[in-house]
């Protein structure tokens, strides 16, 4: 289990490392670099709009790579994202600006587009099959907890690409030339240091002995007829939906926590770069010990309870984060205090809905094919709460003030519970089917009308 949990937790570090220094640039470099000819205000929502495009990645990369982690195994899968996902990163970073290429500048963005489709398409599958290998490894009564570990990548991911651009900043000084021109493709580079790394690390471990159990009784393998897409629908649509609605809010307090505050806080606030930075870094560390928390406690109180529980705090936290942020603010612009306990309350909460998430779905789901149908609940959840609240969320700053973010999160929030409380509570249940596909596929029919 070490072993599984190092491996799984350095594979999606790695991987929301190089999510997230697109969401850092979007938000301080990209409106500039390849949208200038917008201005700020356009600029920075166009910006937001590319950051979209991988959430719509999400689910195409979730129905490829389920299909394959589902009839080949988790590990294989896990290897193709993450060299996916290094490479586009990679590539983001040599990107040519708009101004450079003069009357051919429309193909910068193009280009960035493109590399941003294969880096959402890389995460699709990423999440499920990191934390089917940490769920199908860990002994049931402690699931909750050993899957939270590679819950713990966004949450890191997150911390080391603040502290990237935070180094690269101060290293270069606070000359916005500087940092347009090479220090924002520092981080994208340095990716593929990480990637090497967690390569090596993931081809050393063993596939899951849940999958290979399946394998023997032939509920996985060549007795199989129905692609893992159409299984999965056909038998559990409403599982699949239902669980990528419960986990909206998730997406929606992360994504605003993360990629929009970092917008929010260096332009409506006005705070320096460096002060921005240095507060998602200090809230990258509650977001990771509450993330673990909660799946220690999802192994107590139920994975429901848990979420539930975070939830609730959200509902809360959503209408009070922008007075909160708004505390302490003059004329030449806001506290660096209140930002900090911002961002970090708001990512705090999603820890605790993100620590259950990691044994909850694929607990939802049947083991031939558990990595397609978890993959694409949490690839709806990101749909509706990662690419669309931040995309609406400039504009309603713009028209209405900070508040109405708020009131945007609380309606989130409260749309997360209902559908928690009507899907029904997992802690304690097998992930093993023992059974021959033919045999599974005879009850299942027979219970479809």
């Amino acid at each position: 289990m070490a072993r599984v949990s190092t491996a799984t937790t350095v594979g999606t570090t790695i991987e929301y490392y190089d999510f997230f220094i697109y969401g850092t640039a979007a938000a301080l470099v990209f409106p500039a670099v390849f949208f200038p000819a917008l201005g700020a205000a356009a600029g920075t929502v166009a910006s937001f709009a590319t950051f979209a495009v991988a959430f719509f990645a999400r689910p195409v990369g979730a129905i490829v790579f389920g299909h394959f982690g589902d009839r080949i195994g988790r590990k294989r899968s896990l290897v193709a994202t993450l060299l996916i996902m290094g490479v586009a990163t990679v590539l983001i970073g040599l990107l040519p600006t708009a101004e450079s290429l003069g009357a051919f500048g429309a193909v910068a963005p193009i280009l960035l587009v493109t590399l941003r489709f294969l880096q959402g398409f890389a995460v699709g599958g990423e999440w499920a099959g990191a934390a089917l290998m940490a769920s199908e490894y860990a002994p049931p009564k402690l699931r909750g907890l050993y899957a939270s570990f590679p819950m713990m990548g966004p949450a890191v991911g997150f911390g080391l690409a603040s502290a990237t651009f935070l180094i690269t900043n101060v290293t270069l000084g606070d000359s916005s030339e500087a940092f347009l021109a090479i220090g924002w493709r520092v981080p994208f580079v340095l990716s593929a240091v990480l990637v090497i790394i967690g390569l090596w690390i993931r081809l050393s471990i063993e596939e899951t002995p849940v999958f290979r159990a399946a394998q023997e009784s032939g509920a996985i393998g060549k007795g199989v007829r129905k692609l893992p897409i159409w299984e999965s629908i056909r038998y559990q649509w409403k599982e699949m939906l239902l669980g990528g609605l419960a986990f909206t809010g998730l997406f929606a307090f992360f994504y605003i926590g993360t990629a929009f505050l970092t917008s929010y806080g260096s332009t409506a606030l006005q705070l320096p770069r460096n002060d921005v930075l240095l507060a998602g870094l200090i809230a990258s560390v509650f977001f990771a010990i509450t993330t673990v928390l909660s799946g220690w406690v999802s192994d107590r109180l139920g994975r429901k309870r848990t979420l539930v529980l975070g939830g609730l705090i959200g509902l809360v936290w959503a209408l009070v984060l922008f007075p909160v942020l708004g505390l302490g603010q003059t004329e030449t612009g806001g506290s660096t205090v209140a930002f900090v306990v911002g961002v970090s309350v708001t990512l705090m909460i999603v820890g605790l809905m993100f620590g259950p998430a990691g044994s909850f779905l694929p607990e939802l789901f049947a083991t031939r094919y558990r990595y397609t149908g978890a993959g694409m609940a949490y690839s709806l959840a990101g749909i509706f709460g990662g690419a669309i609240p931040p995309l609406v969320a400039a504009g309603l700053v713009a028209s209405y003030g900070g508040y109405s973010v708020g009131i945007l999160l609380a309606g989130i929030a409260a749309l997360s519970i209902v559908c928690t409380l009507v899907l029904r509570e997992t802690r304690g249940s097998s992930l093993h089917e023992d059974r021959p596909a033919d045999e599974v596929e005879a009850q299942a029919t027979s219970l479809v009308p």
